[in-house]
């Protein structure tokens, strides 16, 4: 999830914790707390994109990864603060610490969890920036701040926020559920053979959903709102990796595969390559989009290195996706 969100469920689940003891320091720790497993985004100025890509999300967000911090963070902090019980404070960083991680497995991207094992657990049911999850948790977070630490308000607001943050990301999964099985039958009435299907929700929202299908030699992308009235549209993406020839067996090549699960294709454009994610969908809702969120440009030097370097975003093609995404999700 984005940082502000990560930020407001650590100070949450600090609160939860060891508000009662510490007040509003709670929060401030928890914060922080929440915020440490997505440093590992400093690598990308020190390494490749695709080494970039394969820690990001990997040990730091780990069950591992917090079980080792949370003593360290514990006994250090308890050195200073008033609070000195190491026990409670081990208990207090690991939670802060882990459920940023546990959050982030709803997600598209996902998490390796449970590193150094290299599945990445992605639910896929929610996007990395939900208003609807962010602002009513961030709302009852603010009233928590403002009580003293040991009023019965405090606990409830905190309470409420973590109560209806989390119910809303278990509806998600119900909306994830219904909007898969609705895929599933348009793609059986248009008698659409595929192999496999991942469905996500579109950005800022859990109305409108996303469907990549996976065929035998192309990919197949649709969209779906709660308010649709007409069939399901389906846009058709070559694979097209047979254009990476001997590259395909190439090591760099091979993480940037695995990295994207095999859920990628190569487009040739004035005789140079380039690799799409399509984890992430297009930068259009258009059926005949070509721009993918993720795209990279493949590069092999003489010294058959092979790197990958992301096509920048523009800001109008953001600003055009949400004007269209907005449409979109009032039906087609």
């Amino acid at each position: 999830m984005d940082s502000l969100t990560q930020i407001v469920l650590g100070a949450a689940v600090g609160e939860a914790v060891l508000g009662r003891k510490i007040g509003n320091k709670a929060i401030f720790y928890g914060a922080i707390a929440g915020t440490i497993p997505d440093l590992d985004v400093i690598a990308a100025n020190f390494t490749d994109t695709v080494t970039a890509l394969a820690i990001h999300r990997g040990v730091s967000h780990s069950i591992l990864f917090s079980l080792v911090l949370s003593p360290i963070l514990g006994s250090l902090v308890s050195k200073f603060e008033k609070h000195k019980s190491r026990k409670d404070w081990t208990l207090f960083f690991f939670l802060g610490l882990v459920t940023h991680p546990i959050l982030d497995a709803f997600t598209t991207w996902g998490t390796q969890l449970f590193w150094p094992f290299e599945h990445r657990l992605a639910f896929k049911n929610i996007f990395v920036i939900d208003p609807l999850y962010t602002l009513p948790f961030l709302f009852f977070l603010v009233l928590t701040i403002f009580q003293k630490k040991e009023t019965k308000k405090r606990r409830i607001y905190n309470n409420c926020g973590l109560i209806i943050s989390s119910s809303y990301l278990v509806l998600t999964l119900f909306l994830k559920f219904i909007s898969y099985k609705t895929f599933k039958q348009h793609l059986e009435k248009q008698k659409i053979n595929y192999t496999n299907i991942q469905t996500k929700p579109t950005a800022l929202n859990s109305i409108l959903w996303t469907a990549n299908v996976k065929t035998e030699d192309s990919f197949l992308i649709g969209h779906y709102s709660f308010f649709d009235s007409k069939p399901i549209q389906f846009s058709k993406y070559p694979k097209n990796h047979h254009l990476l020839g001997d590259l395909q067996h190439h090591p760099k090549m091979q993480q940037m595969i695995a990295i994207s699960n095999d859920w990628f294709l190569i487009q040739n454009k004035n005789n140079k390559l380039f690799y799409s994610d399509l984890r992430f969908g297009t930068l259009s809702l258009d059926l005949d989009a070509e721009d993918f969120v993720f795209k990279y440009k493949i590069k092999l030097d003489k010294n058959e290195n092979l790197s990958f370097t992301e096509i920048p975003k523009k800001q109008e093609d953001a600003k055009k996706l949400l004007a269209a995404l907005w449409t979109r999700i009032k039906g087609n």
